[in-house]
């Protein structure tokens, strides 16, 4: 059984600094893409981040420059390292994976963890 499970969330201040982390276990031995999404109070989940095996990464808009993905492969980890937060930021961020190969039977396989809550104060 897959099992993604974030932490690292929390309250800070504007401006401050929050570090997610995402494990992943008993994932089945394929290539995932590896995602950030978030989601606030009345809104639909959105996309936050995402960065494939070789490293690639992309960034919704509204967090260019300020978050900054990465992933520890060795140790089935994945984090999102978020600088000069805004009251805007604001939700509940959840880690994904979903595959993209190599094999038939990685298709459609798309993981996602319980969330974590971060709350920013102006």
């Amino acid at each position: 059984q897959v099992q993604l499970v974030e932490s690292g969330g929390g309250s800070v201040q504007a401006e401050g600094s929050l570090r997610l982390s995402c494990s992943i276990d008993g994932a089945e031995i394929c290539t995932y893409r590896k995602n950030w999404y978030r989601q606030a109070p009345g809104q639909e989940r959105e996309f936050v981040s995402n960065i494939l095996s070789d490293g690639t990464t992309y960034y919704a808009d509204f967090v260019k420059g300020r978050f900054t993905i990465s992933q520890d492969n060795a140790n089935n980890m994945f984090y999102l390292q978020m600088i000069g937060l805004k009251p805007e930021d604001t939700a509940t961020y959840y880690c994904n994976i979903d595959s993209i190969g190599p094999y038939t039977f990685c298709r459609g396989k798309n993981y996602w963890g319980q969330g974590t809550q971060v709350t920013v104060s102006s």
